[in-house]
């Protein structure tokens, strides 16, 4: 079982965008089984609410439902728990080292680390452009998926 945690600042824009991108590769390629997927934030703000409606509306397009996701703060153990803890951006990589006291086994990493392109992904909440933030993640995720396979952990 791989145990992925995506993780942003408020837990309603980018990391469920990639959690529900990602569910919905593993299971279109029969691997959902291997995968254990969720999200998380770094900060309070949003806790309990549901998914952006911008992330809500961008998802529908292509038939990925966001139905029962609502915000939750990343956890210290979340560490322990998950085989990757993957932020958005350099903010989202500092908050979550805050939150779980430090990395000795390498597990955070910023998505779009897998990638020919390493970046950060912009904040649609500020930019207003789920379109590109759909794009970067959905790189992401495919860069993710061929890293493990690389790796052989698929």
């Amino acid at each position: 079982m791989i145990r992925v945690l995506f993780v942003c600042h408020g837990n309603i824009c980018r990391s469920p965008m990639a959690e529900f991108i990602l569910k919905d590769m593993v299971k279109k390629q029969g691997i959902a089984d291997q995968f254990c997927i969720a999200s998380a934030a770094t900060s309070t703000e949003e806790i309990g609410n549901p998914v952006h409606y911008g992330t809500r509306n961008k998802l529908a397009q292509y038939g990925i439902s966001v139905a029962g996701k609502y915000a939750v703060q990343m956890e210290k153990s979340d560490y322990a728990k998950y085989d990757f803890l993957l932020g958005m951006d350099e903010w989202n990589i500092r908050n979550m080292k805050r939150i779980t006291g430090k990395d000795p086994e390498h597990k955070i990493h910023m998505l779009l680390d897998f990638t020919k392109n390493p970046r950060a992904i912009a904040d649609p909440w500020y930019t207003g452009n789920f379109d590109v933030t759909y794009d970067d993640i959905k790189e992401g995720c495919e860069a993710f998926l061929r890293y493990l396979k690389k790796e052989k952990r698929l």
